[in-house]
């Protein structure tokens, strides 16, 4: 029985955690309110303690005063008969209560309370996701070390620096990932801080020991001589060190003799390190990527630019509209990227916010091969899906964006809201399905995600953007905006030119919330088209067809049979 309750009770504070905290910026402001309240709890057992203190001195200066007396004459002090009382009542009563005034732990509360909250502390996989996320921006923004160190970040309001062992952790993180181009990076970043003098917990000589190691795994054998050499001039007897030492002469003296043994112009050049740097990465298009959300790769040019306007909509003479005209900005041509201006009130936002923090969880994606949802290392944040039927706030949101893009909203998915963690971003993704993906909604029965439209619900300090890639487009929030665009032709082909990623958020909190529009339900309100590909004379031919594969996308349901053309 005593085991079991042990074992519940090891086992509880991980099942009431939240992991998935650096994911989103609006749970982590709970964090600042629970550290606030253990302070408040500390500051309380601060002042138990002292009260105590205070009183066991008290009583010590009146004994020290009394026994300076007594011990002058003892004879004649406790030939005093009330002094002689009160000796036996201090040695028998009052000494025993100092020793449980003494013994008297003041931190029950501060315990207690502690141990309540510690069920929702962040754990090992937040404080490693915080940890990689600096290293993301790190290299997505171009940031050196010292500047992430010194907290020079452009529009911060509440300037925070790095330690040395903050460095040293962050290399940690790092080596073990075998990221060893981070790992020498933040460690020369920790050295650097404790050669200036700044006093830590850590030493140079465990900063050396994951720096050389990161150098030579980088293939720079002279460097990791040189910092192996100076680590064993701190701690001669540090048995790694030493081994490693023997180790690097060897390789070196081992190169040295087949340069020997080659041509004359070969044994004249110098071995040059082989840095790896960045490890090769699976995203193809990542420096554009990177370059976009920096603002830089942007393709648009002059002359294009001038066939860009801002206008009033009225939404097709809709009469919600018509008075009040919504205002459109185009943001991009190809793909078409229109821009909705104030379409979305700050009281609009913070009800769509409240509804949305209680239900936020880790944003997954749909395995394309098992269909199954799964979370992923290239999506940091959380998400919550909103229904139209809960909140009239959503079902009028949800009925503006039918009005304004002309599209039936009842076969499109619920309205979803997204907040981005540290550093939160989601990297090149298309929202349609692709034609290896025919099952990705085939649960919901309403085709494939024929438009998107996206809520900036804040503004974001630094970074965040939205960019596409493949057409060099960077779209930057706005509170109160939204973004449109069709992720398929009329045609019912994707469109693959809408590929898009939402950047790593710099400084600030990003808050979006997005609807995907369906194909089913627009038949009437976007046609399908067919695609003029030059063959003139079998033009009906091809609108026949295309006619067809509207009516197949449609309705797939429907048997049918096999056709001739005569």
């Amino acid at each position: 029985m005593i085991w079991y309750i042990l074992i519940i009770g090891i086992l509880l504070p991980q099942s009431l955690a939240h992991p998935g905290f650096f994911t989103s910026i609006g749970q982590m402001t709970d964090l600042i309110h629970t550290e606030k309240d253990l302070v408040t709890s500390l500051k309380d057992y601060i002042k138990a303690e002292e009260d105590k203190l205070e009183q066991i001195k008290k009583w010590a200066e009146k004994l020290d005063r009394l026994t300076s007396t007594a011990t002058k004459d003892p004879e004649g002090f406790v030939g005093h008969p009330v002094n002689a009382f009160k000796l036996m009542k201090r040695l028998n009563t009052e000494w025993s209560e100092l020793e449980n005034l003494v013994l008297k732990d003041m931190s029950d509360g501060f315990i207690s309370n502690l141990t309540i909250q510690r069920q929702y502390f962040p754990n090992d996989e937040d404080q490693v996701g915080a940890a990689k996320a600096l290293l993301r921006l790190q290299d997505t923004y171009n940031l050196d070390t010292d500047t992430i160190s010194k907290g020079n970040l452009p529009g911060v309001k509440h300037k925070s620096f790095l330690t040395a062992e903050d460095c040293f952790e962050l290399g940690k993180v790092a080596y073990t990932e075998a990221d060893y181009y981070h790992t020498e990076l933040w460690m020369e970043q920790a050295l650097r801080q404790l050669d200036e003098g700044e006093i830590s917990t850590i030493d140079k000589v465990s900063v050396l020991d994951y720096l050389s190691y990161a150098v030579y795994q980088q293939g720079d054998l002279d460097k990791a001589l040189l910092l192996t050499k100076k680590l064993l001039e701190l701690d001669p007897e540090h048995q790694r060190a030493n081994g490693n030492l023997k180790y690097f002469e060897y390789i070196m003296a081992k190169e040295k003799d087949v340069n020997k043994s080659a041509s004359d112009d070969q044994s004249d050049q110098k071995t040059t390190p082989k840095k790896k740097g960045v490890a090769v990465d699976y995203l193809p298009e990542r420096q554009k990527y990177e370059m976009l959300c920096r603002g830089e790769g942007i393709k648009m040019t002059p002359r294009r630019q001038k066939k860009l306007f801002c206008r009033y909509h009225d939404g097709n003479r809709n009469p919600k509209f018509i008075l009040a005209p919504a205002k459109q900005e185009d943001e991009w041509d190809k793909p078409r990227i229109i821009r909705f201006h104030d379409i979305i009130s700050d009281a609009e936002i913070e009800i769509v916010k409240d509804l949305a923090k209680p239900r936020l969880r880790r944003a997954t994606i749909s395995n394309p091969i098992t269909g199954d949802l799964e979370t992923v290392h290239y999506r940091i944040s959380k998400s919550a899906w909103l229904s139209g039927y809960e909140n009239p706030v959503v079902s009028r949101i949800n009925m503006r964006i039918q009005d304004l893009t002309g599209l039936d909203v009842s076969t499109a998915e619920e309205l979803q809201v997204a907040n981005y963690g540290v550093g939160g971003q989601y990297e090149p993704h298309f929202d349609f399905a692709r034609k290896d993906e025919p099952d990705a909604f085939k649960e919901l029965g309403t085709g494939n995600r024929i438009a998107t439209w996206l809520f900036y619900m804040s503004d974001v300090s630094a970074g965040g953007a939205t960019v596409f890639p493949e057409v060099g487009a960077s779209v930057w929030p706005k509170k109160g905006t939204a973004v449109f665009w069709y992720n398929l032709f009329a045609s019912g082909e994707g469109d693959y030119s809408t590929r898009h990623a939402a950047c790593p958020v710099l400084v600030g909190n990003k808050w979006v919330s997005n609807k995907w529009l369906h194909e089913r339900g627009q038949e009437f309100r976007r046609p399908c088209t067919f695609v003029r590909i030059g063959m003139t004379n079998r033009l009906p031919f091809f609108s026949y067809c295309c006619t067809l594969m509207c009516l197949i996308y449609t309705f797939p349901s429907l048997n049918f049979q096999e056709f001739t053309i005569d």
